[in-house]
């Protein structure tokens, strides 16, 4: 929410009751045909009434007004007094008076909207602002703006209800702030999403928007980043680069690569309606990128565990009828042997887990000189002949040392399934 809002919230006050206070003539306030409204029967208190409100110099009138309340703190005008040196301070440029009048003035007058806005709005601010105190400057916002948005249920005052749209957005701004530093997000989400409709350009709340989406267990990544690139678009200058940064970080996470960033930024900074984002494919869809992609017999090791794990069934057939009963060669980690039987890590997540994935079978017993150690890398030759997919393990016969300085096939090839 926009300074110029709680200016215009305080002017109307400002220049409303500067206006009544003018009018009557002898001690008796021109709103007195009224039978609602307060009547000043002291001439004196009258007088020193009308002559504070009916000052144009704004320093003058808050010299006045402060005298007033001072020589009359019972006056039946106290809460109009009150709403007008708030204004007044506040017009001046002062938070700290401007805020401790509003406070004065909602412990007399509880459902007084205009200091409630005020107070929500400078708490939030200040807070955001990085306050030493901000968690309590947080938690009196939301209790602001709670108080608030109850007591619109009793405004009667034209003026008010007119500016009711922009109040409520000042209310959930402060409610929601303080519900993403208590960590509900869902209450913050609540909250702030019609505040940032209502004021799309306000990177205080839009961020914070953002925060609270991807914060969510399960992340709401299609509003988080959405609203993560909207942050980008209307950062300050200086901050710009770092929330663009974030906001491309999590659009890879989900979709699993940066293609079509770019068209997300571009309508985020245009302000344009929200664009789906397209999540990542699914282990299954990127197994049946990767047949699609490479021919079985020209896939890595770690590759073919990939699809053998995750793919369809048909893919699974079309991967394993290719390799079924074909010498391959390759290099791999010894997890354990035995004469006739050597247990292998061959794809580099399982030489990373230090887990065996293939089983080499020999024919005949391998000397024990030529058997390597525990942890050693070397190459291999072996047949698939069958593989079971949780857990993964290929088994592979008619084993053979290979004596090669490097082996036949490229280093294994690290794949896991993309985040969703």
């Amino acid at each position: 929410m926009k300074k110029i809002l709680l200016t215009v919230v305080l002017g109307v006050a400002v220049g409303a009751w500067g206006q009544d206070a003018a009018q009557p003539a002898q001690g008796q306030p021109a709103a007195s045909t009224q039978s609602s409204a307060p009547v000043i029967k002291d001439p004196a208190e009258y007088n020193a009434y009308v002559a504070a409100v009916g000052q144009k110099d704004n320093n003058a009138k808050i010299s006045g007004l402060e005298a007033f309340l001072t020589q009359y703190p019972s006056s039946v005008m106290k809460n109009e007094a009150l709403e007008i040196l708030m204004g007044a301070y506040q017009q001046s440029g002062n938070i700290a008076k401007t805020t401790e009048t509003a406070v004065k003035l909602v412990t007399a007058d509880p459902c007084n909207e205009r200091a409630l806005a005020l107070l929500a709005y400078f708490d939030r601010v200040q807070a955001q602002s990085g306050a030493a105190n901000a968690t309590q400057l947080l938690a009196d916002g939301k209790k602001y703006g709670q108080e608030g948005m109850d007591c619109f249920a009793k405004v009667t005052d034209p003026e008010i209800k007119k500016m009711q749209p922009q109040m409520t957005s000042i209310f959930q701004s402060a409610i929601g702030i303080d519900c993403l530093q208590d960590k509900d997000y869902a209450c913050a989400t609540q909250d702030l999403k019609p505040a940032v409709d209502a004021n799309p350009t306000d990177f205080s709340i839009v961020y914070p928007l953002a925060l609270a989406y991807l914060s969510q267990t399960p992340p709401d990544y299609q509003n988080g980043i959405w609203f993560a690139a909207r942050a980008a678009a209307v950062a300050p200058a200086a901050a710009e680069p770092q929330i663009e940064k974030y906001a491309k970080s999590q659009y890879v996470k989900f979709h699993a690569g940066e293609d079509g960033w770019t068209d997300v930024l571009a309508a985020a900074k245009a302000n344009s309606a929200q664009v789906p984002i397209k999540p990542a494919p699914t282990p299954a869809e990127q197994a049946h990128n990767m047949i699609t992609a490479t021919p079985p017999d020209k896939m890595d090791f770690a590759t073919w565990e990939f699809v053998l794990t995750n793919g369809s069934q048909a893919d699974q057939d079309t991967v394993w009828t290719a390799i079924k009963g074909k010498a391959v060669q390759m290099n791999g980690t010894v997890i354990s042997t035995t004469p006739t039987e050597f247990m292998i890590a061959g794809s580099s997540d399982d030489i990373d887990a230090k887990k065996a994935d293939i089983t080499l079978q020999f024919e005949d017993k391998v000397p024990v000189r030529m058997i390597p150690k525990d942890g050693a890398s070397f190459d291999f030759q072996g047949e698939p002949a069958s593989y079971t997919s949780n857990p993964f393990m290929m088994v592979m016969e008619k084993g053979q040392l290979l004596r090669a300085a490097a082996p036949a096939r490229k280093p294994p090839v690290h794949h896991k399934p993309q985040a969703q």
